[in-house]
């Protein structure tokens, strides 16, 4: 039986892992040029950071539950934040080119 300590360590671990996806897919956004530099790095660098902050999180810190296999670890842990985090920055947020910086800021 899942406890409810369980359920709010499940919370927080997914919490946590989509908040750096969003975050990470942003810088990735606002740093490249590119269209598939940044589907290159979302879809490669932003995963395994998950899964690192994952093995870290659920294993030294114990937050979170069995959850019976390393399938389902992936994809609650790691793919479901990883849509959920991609997701808010591509459809929330708005676009790097559309956001307007002082002159202070600009790049020369």
């Amino acid at each position: 039986m899942v406890s409810i300590a369980d359920l709010v360590g499940l919370v927080v671990v997914v919490g946590v892992n989509a908040t750096v996806a969003a975050l990470a897919t942003r810088f990735i956004r606002v740093r490249l040029d590119t269209q598939w530099g940044v589907a290159l790095y979302v879809a490669l660098l932003v995963p395994t950071t998950l899964f690192v902050l994952t093995l870290v999180t659920t294993g030294p810190v114990g937050l979170g539950p069995d959850l019976g296999g390393a399938i389902a670890v992936l994809g609650v842990a790691v793919l479901l934040p990883l849509a959920l985090g991609v997701a808010f920055d591509f459809f929330w947020m708005p676009a790097p080119e559309e956001v307007e910086l002082p002159d202070t800021l600009r790049e020369s």
